[in-house]
């Protein structure tokens, strides 16, 4: 349970000018306008391990909630961290099969994509490997992952699948998830312990099952990886399906 949290922000510049006084003038607004409040004494009962979800529109606060939590707990930021400037394989801890399925967890499966490095990556593949790199770095510390604007560089379904496997790792290992999206439709597929629903001008909806999920209602399967196979098969991003001539 963490202490309760009051987020506001002044809407008065810290140094007026002119551009800004006549953006007053203009549009009518007070000299003297009230704080914005994000949150007013608000008290989220985080547990260790749980995967929270923070949701809303943009300007809802969401970030804003979501970052005091993660400085509160010692999160690791995700987006914050130095990628290191080698293949992808190498880059993980541990194990050849443990850095696979870390890495096919996060939706890099293909063979050409784990001799990269990360410079040599998409935006939505780096990001993937952002959160394949952060998992192993929270599971050295035993600490909390933080991501920010979660899948918002994904194209929904591997979104979807991304999100569904960072829930089942996050509940075999208990290691703790912090995470934010303007999107609803990743809600199901993280299986949220905490929901955090903000709505603006301090209106925030708090959210916690009274027996905690198990699963997803997804029916995406996480596998370890295997062999690529030349035939029969198509991949794309860690996600893999049958095509017509497949065996």
């Amino acid at each position: 349970m963490l202490d309760p949290m009051t987020i506001r922000y002044a809407v008065r510049p810290a140094r007026p000018s002119l551009a800004v006084a006549q953006v007053q003038d203009l549009f009518g607004l007070d000299a003297a306008e009230p704080d914005h409040v994000v949150a007013e004494n608000l008290v989220l009962d985080v547990r260790p391990g749980d995967v929270v979800l923070f949701t809303g529109a943009s300007g809802s606060g969401k970030s804003s909630l979501l970052r005091e939590v993660g400085r509160r707990l010692g999160a690791i930021d995700a987006l914050a961290l130095t990628l290191p400037d080698v293949p992808l394989v190498e880059a993980l801890p541990g194990p050849l099969a443990d850095r696979l399925a870390t890495l096919a967890a996060c939706g890099l499966s293909e063979a050409r994509l784990l001799v990269r490095t990360p410079a040599e990556l998409s935006d939505g593949q780096r990001y993937r490997f952002r959160m394949a790199f952060a998992l192993t770095r929270v599971a050295l510390s035993a600490g909390v992952l933080l991501a920010d604007e979660f899948g918002a560089v994904l194209d929904r379904t591997l979104a979807k699948v991304v999100a569904f496997n960072l829930r089942k790792l996050a509940g075999r290992t208990g290691t703790g998830v912090l995470c934010a999206t303007t999107h609803d439709d990743l809600t199901a597929d993280l299986n949220p312990d905490l929901h955090v629903r903000c709505h603006g001008d301090g209106i925030v909806q708090v959210e916690r099952p009274a027996v905690k999920k198990n699963g997803s209602v997804s029916s995406t399967p996480w596998r370890s990886p295997t062999a690529p196979r030349r035939t029969g098969r198509t991949s794309r991003g860690g996600i893999t399906g049958r095509t017509g001539s497949g065996s």
